[in-house]
């Protein structure tokens, strides 16, 4: 899950861990297909996570199975230190068997060889149906083959807006990038702001960018490519370049007590954010309950279908792992099963990677703070237009933290975003080759 989600920076493995070339390597990780086989003994896991709840799953998985117990331990989310320990963990040889890593990490795992492959248990495999499409993409990383993690959930993008003050003003909900900017001009002629620019959540910008069809990395199996500059990323950034120019958007740093007050106070119409985004909302703005909607996100042409995704996450195996074949049955069912996936969407409001959970009956209720819209069905339905081969490359912290550092002088008048994304590109570059990761020409 992505929930205020900071660029916090995360140090690799030290010098001298094995470092690969890219996702298509042929390493097959943690096992082969005779090494994912029942233990034939009792077995005890050891899982991290994060999530709020989650030990009420797994309480679930240890009543029904006695011969597998799984032992949780939750620590704070990834970037905030979790991601750490694991380095840390792998470094020392006592890493957990298996742990949760969102979508954009993976490929830092994977490059310090951290991980199982799961495609050498059959029954992860044969489980790839069962998934929304671009999730599973998500944790193959490229490969054919390979599996390097079970999708739990995903981030699909909307529009959450304050249906009263459009409705009470006259003005037409946007659908296009062009009407959202119209619209940014008739909100600030009446003292309001239609959204807040955020500095730090870079990865709401590249699910912006991910929406409009633009690609920050390749891996052909040898190299990887790097293009944060590239022409769809360029007009990304120059759109909001020009919001932020003429004071058109706020910029509070967000989850803060001003960016609350902002949604609040309706100082701030409108959010293009993640599905989790509906609790942040609820919680951060109690005065404006049932003001809200929830509408597909804005397109750069008309009648265009196409979301960005901002967060999800996967239960990885890692390689240390001496039971692959028990530690995948694990993560399978805990994102596949009925019990489980209403147990976290109960829990954390975990949003689903499988197609059968977007049909569980507590997303298929309206909402009250949102007017008892049926807001899921939006997401469910953006869920089905995200861009599949969308690729994070093996150092994403970093990339967050120059392209934030960037943005926040952009927002101060030094500079665009433009530029923030060229700086980003050439540390990423630096950051790569210094860790002895292939970059291509």
């Amino acid at each position: 899950m992505q929930h205020k989600k900071r660029a916090v920076s995360v140090a690799l493995l030290a010098a001298g861990a094995l470092v690969m070339a890219g996702c298509s390597a042929s390493s097959t990780g943690g096992g082969d297909a005779a090494s994912c086989a029942p233990a034939g003994e009792d077995v005890t896991l050891t899982f991290t996570s994060w999530i709020p709840g989650i030990e009420d799953a797994v309480a679930i998985w240890n009543e029904q199975n006695p011969d597998i117990q799984v032992e949780v331990q939750t620590g704070p989310s990834g970037n905030a230190g979790t991601y750490q320990n694991f380095f840390n963990q792998l470094q020392a040889g006592n890493a957990p068997d298996l742990g949760q890593i969102e979508y954009d990490a993976l490929p830092n795992f994977r490059v310090q060889d951290g991980l199982a492959n799961l495609g050498a248990c059959e029954e992860v495999v044969a489980a790839q149906d069962q998934f929304v499409d671009w999730t599973w993409k998500q944790v193959t990383l490229g490969t054919e083959n390979e599996v390097y993690g079970v999708p739990q959930d995903a981030g699909p993008m909307a529009l959450f807006y304050r249906s009263d003050l459009f409705a009470q003003n006259g003005i037409e909900v946007p659908t296009t990038w062009d009407e959202y900017r119209e619209a940014a001009v008739k909100i600030r002629e009446l003292g309001g702001y239609i959204t807040n620019f955020s500095q730090s959540d870079i990865n709401q910008f590249a699910g912006f960018v991910w929406q409009a069809g633009g690609q920050w990395f390749a891996n052909d199996g040898d190299a990887w490519q790097v293009d944060l500059t590239d022409s769809v990323s360029t007009q990304v950034a120059d759109y909001w370049q020009g919001l932020i120019e003429d004071d058109l958007v706020s910029s509070y740093p967000a989850w803060t007590d001003e960016w609350n007050n902002a949604y609040n106070t309706g100082e701030v119409w409108t959010w293009n954010s993640a599905v989790w985004g509906a609790n942040s909302i609820s919680s951060g703005a109690p005065d404006t309950a049932g003001n809200w909607s929830v509408a597909q996100s804005p397109q750069w042409e008309a009648g265009q279908s196409a979301a960005g995704n901002w967060g999800g996450s996967s239960i990885a195996v890692f390689k240390s792992t001496e039971h692959l074949y028990e530690a995948a049955k694990f993560a399978l069912w805990l994102n596949t099963s009925e019990e489980a996936l209403t147990s976290l969407n109960t829990t954390a409001a975990i949003y689903p990677a499988t197609k059968d959970g977007l049909s569980l009956p507590s997303l298929q209720e309206g909402v009250p703070f949102y007017g008892d819209q049926k807001i899921y069905d939006v997401f469910a339905e953006a869920s089905g237009q995200v861009d599949p081969n969308f690729v994070w490359g093996p150092t994403m912290t970093q990339v967050y933290a120059d392209v934030s550092d960037g943005f926040k002088s952009a927002v101060a008048g030094s500079g665009t975003l433009a530029e923030a994304l060229a700086s980003a590109q050439e540390k990423t570059i630096a950051t790569l080759e210094a860790q002895s990761i292939p970059v291509a020409e």
